[in-house]
């Protein structure tokens, strides 16, 4: 499951209003009745953004989670063979809903489901609305006494996972090497680690940070030997009255150039997918700093994308859990009996 991002400017204010009700909900104190005009009116900034600002920019992250889902069954086939099958849920994107998705999975008669979310690394507080979208739609899809999802696994993150770090550890080691090693000493090459923003408050919801904080930190360690000039960056959405995580990608950077770097290498780890946050939002950050520090160069990263390597230990992750689901035992839940227990107190 990911975020999924729009591909048509029509498509903005629905994509907004759901992206509302899903997330800003969690943590923002806006009425409800408010969603659909606020959605018409982000759509306009959406649209001056992409369109005048960024020349009709169409976000390529649903192209790359496309390949991303291709290339995990590709893993996972190669093992399971066909009885595995991957499909991609959108959370905020048409035809791709989970309801949507679900509904097919349904009709092509698995009965196992192994639930992924995979574009942002930490993912506590995302996939906690993708699991939200699933129950929804599960709701939904009974039919009869007796459900038809016999098991279910989750994989709630990989924030953590020692290859994942290393791979990032590792491309930003290889950038450098390959092209900026012979003309900065290394502890003139500031790194900017960017994690997906996270709100400090969110109606009691984890957003997050714990586990994003953790990541910045296991990559950093992978780092900071050879290279000193490492902070966390963070891509907060600039929502009033809203306490975001610190600092952001700006504020990180100007702080390293503060400590003498030459040049900022800004590396997404936070995200798994490619963007508009990762592209328009890291391409504003650096504009701005072009224009108050123009002595210092500036390293646009790409996301882990479909690197072969990401691929490969995506689908390793999934392993041991299709294992256990096809090992276990079906479990026949009547969902007509979750009603009846409510009122047995016995004082």
């Amino acid at each position: 499951m990911g975020y999924g991002e729009v591909e048509s400017y029509e498509d903005f204010a629905n994509y907004n209003e759901q992206a509302l009700n899903l997330l800003t909900a969690k943590f923002a104190p806006v009425p409800t009745w408010i969603y659909p005009p606020l959605a018409k009116l982000l759509a306009l900034f959406d649209r001056h953004e992409w369109g005048h600002t960024h020349h009709d920019f169409i976000s390529p992250h649903n192209a790359i989670f496309e390949q991303q889902r291709a290339g995990i069954e590709h893993e996972l086939q190669h093992k399971w063979g066909g009885g595995v099958q991957v499909f991609k849920a959108f959370n905020f994107c048409a035809p791709f809903l989970p309801h949507q998705v679900l509904a097919e999975i349904k009709n092509q008669g698995f009965d196992k489901i192994l639930i992924y979310p995979l574009l942002v690394v930490d993912s506590i507080f995302t996939s906690g609305i993708a699991i939200e979208q699933v129950n929804n739609a599960l709701t939904e899809l009974t039919d009869g006494e007796e459900h038809w999802v016999k098991s279910l696994r989750y994989i709630p993150s990989f924030y953590n996972e020692p290859e994942y770090i290393k791979l990032m550890a590792h491309l930003v080691e290889e950038k450098i090497n390959a092209d900026l090693a012979t003309a900065y000493l290394p502890s003139q090459i500031g790194i900017v680690l960017m994690n997906h923003g996270c709100p400090h408050k969110a109606k009691g919801f984890t957003s997050g940070i714990v586990e994003s904080q953790a990541l910045y930190d296991l990559v950093r360690e992978e780092l900071i030997n050879r290279y000193p000039l490492i902070s966390v960056g963070w891509l907060n959405h600039d929502t009033p009255l809203i306490e975001w995580t610190q600092p952001d990608a700006t504020q990180a950077a100007k702080n390293l150039i503060q400590l003498g770097a030459k040049i900022i290498i800004f590396m997404p780890i936070g995200f798994a997918t490619e963007n508009h946050e990762t592209l328009l939002d890291v391409h504003h950050v650096i504009h701005a700093l072009e224009k108050q520090y123009s002595g210092v160069d500036y390293v646009q990263m790409a996301c882990v994308n479909d690197h072969p390597q990401f691929l490969a230990m995506a689908a390793e992750w999934a392993n041991a859990h299709i294992a256990e689901l096809m090992e276990e035992q079906a479990t026949a839940v009547n969902t007509q009996l979750a009603a009846h227990h409510h009122h047995h107190h016995h004082h």
